[in-house]
């Protein structure tokens, strides 16, 4: 296993499970030593450094930020993880549910950010990576809220990026597709048919099945990386193909490899 992060301080938020568990772990593997904030950090396993820390509470950011510095003896790396969904159109939630998820969404990592600029001043290999999400460059039915959030992170991540590349301080996010996390579980087990929806939900992705917690990690790790010294202001998909691919329909893939002289438009002229 490589070995790039071996010095390296790094917070994980939302580093209790899912994309920021395993990110957290794979840091670990790569040599850095890693906090994770977390609502609820009781299962981070050690090494790791479980804090509690919820991002919608200002003071409670300050105190967990400062603590995982001092234990950590320092901050090189940021990945804000933390987040929420939301389900419906423009009008189904409430101004309220608006004012929250995007208090969690973007006014999270606008605090957790703030608080750990001072420290990512002081390294010579600090970097940041935001956790957005297709979202931001696709529209999705039934993700309004959750868009807006999300293509305000990649928006914050650029304008981050321009802010502080004079400090030398890389910004960078990573747009996921459909993730196999404990988060799109609990959605799934919600629904009239599970196995359908998420038969459903994996018929829609171009590799035929959910991006994977570990896969989206290996993109952060990237983006947090010394070696990815030159990387900053990038906007990194992992999402299976869902953003740039435009498949066919099985049955006209079929039909186009038995009969390879058809013309490629099938549509009336």
């Amino acid at each position: 296993m490589s070995a790039e992060f071996a010095g390296l301080r790094a917070v994980v938020t939302g580093g209790g499970s899912g994309i920021g568990l395993a990110t957290a772990r794979l840091l670990v593997e790569r040599g850095a030593a890693v906090a994770c904030l977390d609502l609820d950090p009781s299962g981070v396993p050690a090494p790791l450094h479980g804090i509690v820390c919820d991002v919608t509470d200002a003071e409670q950011v300050t105190r967990a930020v400062a603590e995982a510095a001092r234990r950590l003896g320092g901050i090189d790396v940021l990945v804000n993880n933390a987040g929420t969904g939301a389900q419906g159109t423009v009008e189904a939630n409430a101004d309220d549910e608006w004012h929250r998820v995007f208090d969690v969404n973007v006014v999270g990592i606008v605090r957790v950010t703030r608080e750990a600029l001072p420290h990512l001043r002081a390294s010579s290999h600090a970097a940041v990576v935001n956790t957005c999400s297709i979202a931001a460059t696709a529209g999705l039915p039934n993700r309004a809220l959750y868009s807006a959030t999300k293509g305000a992170v990649q928006a914050l991540t650029l304008a981050m990026a321009a802010d502080h590349i004079a400090e030398g301080i890389r910004v960078n996010c990573v747009n996921p597709g459909t993730a196999d996390t404990p988060w799109v579980r609990r959605l799934l087990a919600a629904a009239d048919d599970p196995d359908a929806e998420l038969a459903a939900l994996r018929a829609r992705q171009p590799i035929g099945r959910l991006v994977s917690a570990a896969e989206v990690a290996a993109a952060i790790a990237y983006l947090a990386s010394p070696l990815a010294a030159s990387t900053t202001g990038t906007v990194l998909a992992v999402d299976g193909g869902v953003h740039g691919l435009r498949l066919r329909p099985a049955t006209t893939a079929a039909a186009d490899r038995e009969n390879p002289s058809l013309p490629v438009n099938r549509g009336k002229p």
